[in-house]
């Protein structure tokens, strides 16, 4: 963590340097970046499925919650338009929405559903727990 915050001044310099205002966030993005690889996740999805649209705004609340030992700071979610790829449709047409997480190797390993109902802290400890198997 101390190399990661030391590169803190050096990232805002060179921002500085080409007229631009240093974002706090971006830079400690970069920073933690370069100490441990992302967890990342991949949220199957279309337009109007309500369920979706809940689930996403958990994954949002869950990310933003601090102060828990089951931090998703450095999680990267992707989500993906099953209508646009005619492969995801047949796969997850009558399961969305499927989150899947990215393995070391590329592949992906659907997560079990993750209920309607589960409060924000309990989807953030189901997917802190998935990636630490």
């Amino acid at each position: 963590m101390a190399a990661a915050l030391s590169a803190l001044p050096r990232a805002a310099s060179r921002l500085a340097a080409c007229g631009r205002r240093p974002n706090f966030r971006v830079l400690c993005a970069a920073a933690a970046a370069g100490e441990a690889s992302k967890r990342r996740l991949v949220l199957y999805t279309k337009p109007g499925c309500c369920l979706c649209d809940g689930l996403k705004e958990k994954l949002h609340a869950a990310s933003l919650l601090a102060g828990t030992p089951y931090s998703l700071a450095s999680l990267e979610l992707q989500e993906r338009d099953i209508t646009t790829n005619p492969e995801w449709e047949r796969l997850y047409q009558y399961e969305i929405p499927v989150l899947a997480k990215v393995l070391p190797d590329g592949t992906e390993e659907v997560l079990p559903r993750l209920s309607p109902r589960l409060s924000v802290e309990l989807v953030q400890k189901k997917i802190y727990s998935a990636f630490d198997q």
